[in-house]
């Protein structure tokens, strides 16, 4: 991992704080920025990089414009499962589901493509959300 700075451990420090979302590299220096945070627009790009080689967080590629997100990655609850996000709140699910895996292996066997689903997001809307709509 090496040697970490300040402004390493605030990226760093918001993504862990924020760990059930995932944010643009724009997002997390707006918010540090708008937190008084001392950190450049290129330093941030530079040490998100960083965290995902070290393994401290997981990038996302997030649409046709290739935009990329990036979120703290927890071992103890990011593993190899797919994740739902919030198109609504931005809230990223972690999801331990028999019928997706079993999708996996369907689109395995079917289709002799292995499924990546660390990487793999679906896009919706959440509970709240859902309930927010309704009213």
């Amino acid at each position: 991992m090496g040697y970490e700075t300040k402004q390493s451990r605030l990226v760093l420090d918001f993504l862990k704080e924020n760990a059930d979302r995932h944010y643009s590299a724009e997002e997390v220096y707006f918010a540090l920025v708008g937190c008084g945070g001392h950190i450049g627009r290129t330093t941030v790009y530079r040490q998100l990089d960083k965290l995902v080689d070290d393994g401290r967080a997981r990038k996302f590629s997030a649409g046709d414009n290739n935009a990329s997100c990036y979120q703290f990655c927890n071992p103890d609850v990011c593993h190899n499962h797919y994740h739902l996000k919030c198109s609504g709140c931005g809230k990223l699910i972690h999801t331990e589901c028999d019928f997706l895996d079993k999708l996996s292996s369907h689109i395995l066997n079917e289709h002799r493509f292995i499924v990546d689903s660390s990487q793999t997001v679906l896009y919706g809307l959440c509970r709240d959300c859902q309930e927010r709509t309704e009213i």
